[in-house]
Formats: C-alpha cells, sequence, structure tokens
C-alpha cells in the first residue's frame, strides 16, 4: 500500500505545509539498487585513544572501497589507514567543521570508564552536522557482560543510552547503531559493518548487535553481492508479502530458494516460485507431520544451508474475548511449529555446520499489543527460543537469529483502521512504515556465510518505534 502523505511530505507545496504546521516531514529512504557501491561518500572516523578495533576496521574499509576521513582526535588512524591501502585524510582544521560526509564510525572498544567519555561527546558534537541525509552512524565497543572491570562495562552499557539517543536526535533517515565486538571476534566485523553501513540498512535503526567468535565455518564470500550463491535455503510463509521478498532477495544474492506455504496459499506459492525459478512445497507447518515430511525434503536435496521462518497468522481478540482455539492456533504456527522443526532438522543433520536459522519475531513480542496476547506470546517466545538455542545451535556449528519488524507496508497493515495505521506509520524515527525488502534484506545479512559471529541476536527492523525498548 501507498504512503501518500510520504509522496505529500516530500513535494514542494506539501515540505513547505508541513514545515509551517510543525508536522513530520519523512524523507524517502535510500535503499539497496543491485550492483550499486556499499556507501556512497565518505566515512569518518573517531574513537578514544585507547581504541582496539582500528586496524580491523581498516581492512573492512579498505575491502569495501570505501574513502575515510579521521577526526582530529584520532592520530593513530592515519598510518593504520596508509599500511591498509586506504585513501583517507584528516577531517576539519583549525577548529572547524570538514566536509559533509555519509557515515560516522567511532570505535570506543578502549573505553575503560565514564570520565573517558568527553571523547564520545567531542566527535559527535563536532560531526552531528555534517552527516549527510541517509546517513549511517556506527558505534563500536566491547560486550558489558564480558567486561573485567564494573567501570569499564558501565560505559560500555552506557552506549546503549547514546546511540539510541542519536537516534532520535539526528533525523533526516540516518540510522544509528551499537555493534559489541568480544574479545577475539574482530576478524567478524566485516559483514556487519557492510549492512550497516548500506542502504540495505534503511529501516534498521537504535539497534544493538553482538557479534562474538565465529560459529561453524565462516569467511567471506567470493562475490559479496551474491553471497549466497549456491546456498540451499528454505522460506517459510512465502506466497505473499514479507515472505515473498525474503525469497527474491535470497535469489538475487545467488541461492536456490525452496518456497513453503499452506495448500490454500497454492496459487500464489506457485506464482513466486516459478518466477524466482524456485522449487515450493505446499505444507502447513503447523500439521504433525510437518517436521518429518521437511527433514524428508531437506535430504531429499542433500540437506538445507539455511531455514527461515517467516510463516505466522493472528488472531486478534482481547483474551477475555478470544476463544480457546484462536490461541492454540497462533501459539502452534508462530512458535511450537517452528520448535519442532528446529529439533527435527538438528537431530536429523538435515543442515550442516555453517548453516544457519533465521525467525521472524515481531515488536509485538516486545511492546505488546492490545488484543494481541496470543501473537505477543509467540512473538516473544521466538525471540526467547533464539536466545536460548543460540548455545545449542553453536555446538553444531549452526547460528540462530531473529528480526522483529514494526509497521510493515503489506496486505495486513493494509487492512488496519486509518488512524491506527497513520499512528504506526509516524511513531518512529524515520516518521514512515518499512518495507518487505527491508525485513527481507536484513534476514540476507544474519543468513550470510560471512556471518558467522552473528548468534543469538533479536535486531529489530522497525525504523526505531517509539513503542517498545
Amino acid at each position: 500500500m501507498n504512503d501518500t502523505y510520504l509522496g505529500f511530505a516530500n513535494s514542494a507545496f506539501g515540505s513547505r505545509l508541513a514545515k509551517a504546521l510543525g508536522l513530520p516531514r519523512p524523507l524517502v529512504l535510500e535503499r539497496h539498487r543491485a550492483g550499486q557501491a556499499v556507501i556512497d561518500g565518505t566515512v569518518l572516523l573517531g574513537g578514544t585513544g585507547q581504541a582496539q578495533l582500528l586496524e580491523p576496521l581498516a581492512a573492512a574499509f579498505c575491502s569495501i572501497g570505501a574513502q575515510t576521513l579521521a577526526h582530529a582526535q584520532l592520530l593513530q588512524w592515519m598510518p593504520l589507514a596508509n599500511a591498509a591501502g586506504l585513501l583517507t585524510g584528516r577531517w576539519g582544521a583549525d577548529g572547524q567543521a570538514g566536509e559533509k560526509v555519509k557515515a560516522l564510525v567511532f570505535d570506543a572498544s578502549g573505553m575503560d570508564d565514564s570520565s573517558q567519555s568527553a571523547a564520545l561527546y567531542a566527535f559527535f558534537h563536532d560531526a552531528a552536522r555534517s552527516l549527510l541525509p541517509c546517513g549511517r552512524v556506527v558505534v563500536f565497543g566491547r560486550p558489558p557482560e564480558a567486561c573485567q572491570s564494573p567501570r569499564k562495562a558501565s560505559a560500555q552499557r552506557a552506549l546503549e543510552g547514546l546511540t539510541r539517543s542519536l537516534a532520535k536526535e539526528l533525523k533526516k533517515a540516518i540510522t544509528v547503531q551499537l555493534v559489541y565486538v568480544a574479545e577475539g571476534a574482530q576478524d567478524q566485523i566485516e559483514s556487519t559493518l557492510r549492512f550497516l553501513l548500506s542502504p540495505r540498512s534503511a529501516y534498521v535503526s537504535g539497534q544493538v548487535i553482538r557479534i562474538g567468535l565465529p560459529v561453524g565455518p565462516s569467511g567471506a564470500p567470493a562475490d559479496w553481492n551474491q553471497a549466497l550463491a549456491g546456498k540451499k535455503i528454505l522460506v517459510t510463509g512465502a506466497s505473499r508479502g514479507i515472505g515473498a521478498s525474503i525469497a527474491e532477495v535470497m535469489q538475487q544474492e545467488g541461492a536456490r530458494v525452496i518456497c513453503l506455504d499452506v495448500p490454500q496459499a497454492q496459487a500464489g506459492l506457485r506464482e513466486v516460485a516459478e518466477r524466482l525459478g524456485a522449487s515450493a512445497i505446499e505444507l502447513d507447518i503447523g500439521a504433525d507431520d510437518a517436521p518429518q515430511r521437511l527433514v524428508e525434503a531437506a535430504l531429499a536435496q542433500g540437506g538445507w544451508d539455511a531455514v527461515v521462518h517467516n510463516a505466522g497468522i493472528t488472531r486478534d481478540k482481547t483474551i477475555a474475548n478470544m476463544k480457546s482455539h484462536l490461541w492454540q492456533a497462533v501459539v502452534n504456527v508462530n512458535l511450537s511449529a517452528q520448535e519442532r522443526i528446529n529439533d527435527a532438522l538438528l537431530e536429523a543433520g538435515a543442515i550442516g555446520a555453517g548453516g544457519r536459522i533465521v525467525c521472524v519475531s515481531s515488536i509485538s513480542g516486545i511492546a505488546g499489543n492490545m488484543g494481541q496476547t496470543n501473537y505477543a506470546f509467540s512473538k516473544a517466545g521466538v525471540a526467547g527460543m533464539v536466545q536460548s538455542m543460540a548455545p545449542v545451535c553453536a555446538r553444531r556449528g549452526i547460528t540462530i537469529n531473529a528480526v522483529a519488524p514494526g509497521f510493515i507496508e503489506t496486505q495486513m497493515t493494509a487492512a488496519i483502521p486509518f488512524a491506527t495505521r497513520e499512528a504506526g506509520r509516524r511513531l518512529n524515527s524515520m516518521s514512515q512504515g518499512g518495507l518487505p525488502v527491508d525485513v527481507a534484506q536484513a534476514i540476507a545479512w544474519l543468513a550470510s556465510p560471512a556471518s558467522g559471529g552473528l548468534n543469538g541476536n533479536l535486531v529489530r527492523v522497525c525504523g526505531q518505534s517509539f513503542i517498545g525498548a
């Protein structure tokens, strides 16, 4: 469904009127186009005096082909960048701001005490106004729970407040993320840095992402534009909306896609599969025999490299008015079926080492929602499943992560009453709804063979919704 207000606010007359009336003025988001560079513009680097991740960042920027500049306080960047073969230089002179930049990257990994936060202030104070529209901000730190010193843990945890506030202050469709990198996991940065700097992450903002030691085989693809080349990936609920978009993005990145949906969605499922050159499975994942049938299908194809649990249903009623079968149906399809299918596939070895499981949760499972106790229960359960299954999957060399979409423009949200729909669109830092492709791009990043350091993450694709954490 088209967002009429978004188009109006970006017209000459509409922009002036919105400004005069103090109405939201959302920008049209820059989204990924085939063949484009990771980032179109310069990256400005900052960091504390004891920044620990500059060397792997320099290597990643060199691989990406990014042009960089260094803030005046980051004296150590120039020799590292030169050694990596990067085109770089100093930003600003004589206390004056330098050129406009597309991204700000700050290495706070060496911040051991809150008293050292002056470098953070100086960098963002100096550079905040120099970010171009649809720009990117990425702050790197260390996981607070792994810090040896309580003061370091406190300082690293404080970065969450900084990044979430920046994401609300900067506006202009600028996204802000915090990436915690575990000790020894610095060589796992590139996949996440590529995603967060690129238009692929247009509707992801205010998120905290944890990179750990790699799980199973993990490495850079031969071609980053075909990161999923040759991978066999099951996508459930693939007949329309978000599921169809996931299947399409996977296919564009080189995957052999297996599309699944219920028999009632046969026409849409076959249309998507034929268009993408994919195979199709007509199956109700909530059926008792679904896990075994999927094990047989996977083994017949030599095993699957990734499974995307996108299928889900809603049956909305307040719990006082909800019939028992409505509760059971939602919980069974959205949560219990995923648990049974994962257990069966893992037990049968139908997903091999280096495999990926990506689940679709929802911000309803984080913040709750009126009339959706069953849905919120199931989607919060998905988040719990991902967290609890992460070490279990890791022992088999497999990662499991989840995305939590916010308001996404689909047939389902088009049926929401007007006032509720407009609130869903505007109550986020982007002041607009996301598109199915935004969810699909995040899932493709988590499914990449280069994302072995990502395990147990829940990433919201919600434009930094003001609802929930």
